[in-house]
This record gives structure tokens, C-alpha cells and sequence, in this order.
């Protein structure tokens, strides 16, 4: 049975939708657990709330510029990438790229 290629879309990014949304509270949790059985019995701090800890999180974005994990973003990683292919490289990846995502039906 084949889907129409707009209703897989739909569903890819509303799952992804998801999956961010639950690495967020995710994320948040651990920071909380993490502040709460760490930092009180070092200093003199007391326990944050789940809310606080989200918070946390989202000064931590706003100071230092968002959790990067490497070098350089995707986008631009793959572009530069693709700038350095010969030419009968990029079809042949153009091709790979057409068989793995193109339209299966």
C-alpha cells in the first residue's frame, strides 16, 4: 500500500515534533535530578523545581549560544561536502540519494 508522499511527511515531522518535545522534558528532568543530588551537598544551594531547571536550560541557551555538538552545523558540513565532489561523484550521490528517499511507489 502506498502512502501519499504529503501524509508521510505529515507523520515524519510530527513524530519528530515529538521526539524534540520529549528530549526537551527529558533533558530538563536530568538537570534537575542531576542540580538536586549534586550541587546541595556541595554548596549551599537548595533543590530547583522541575520548572527552574527549564529555565536553567534555557539561560544556558541564551548565554552561551545553544548546545553545539561539533564543528560545523549539518547544513553547511554537507554543502562544503558536496562544493569538493567531482562531478561523477555528485551524480553518483545524487543517484544513492534518489533510491534511498525518492518516491518508493
Amino acid at each position: 500500500m502506498c502512502f501519499n508522499s504529503n501524509n508521510n511527511r505529515f507523520i515524519k515531522g510530527f513524530f519528530i515534533f515529538l521526539a524534540v518535545i520529549a528530549g526537551i522534558f527529558g533533558l530538563t528532568a536530568i538537570v534537575m535530578l542531576l542540580w538536586n543530588a549534586v550541587l546541595p551537598g556541595l554548596i549551599p544551594v537548595t533543590t530547583i523545581t522541575f520548572w527552574q531547571s527549564m529555565g536553567l536550560l534555557a539561560l544556558c541557551k541564551i548565554l552561551f549560544g545553544g548546545f553545539r555538538f561539533g564543528g560545523q552545523r549539518g547544513s553547511s558540513r554537507w554543502k562544503n561536502k558536496f562544493a569538493n565532489m567531482t562531478p561523477e561523484e555528485k551524480d553518483a550521490f545524487k543517484e544513492k540519494m534518489k533510491e534511498r528517499w525518492g518516491n518508493k511507489c
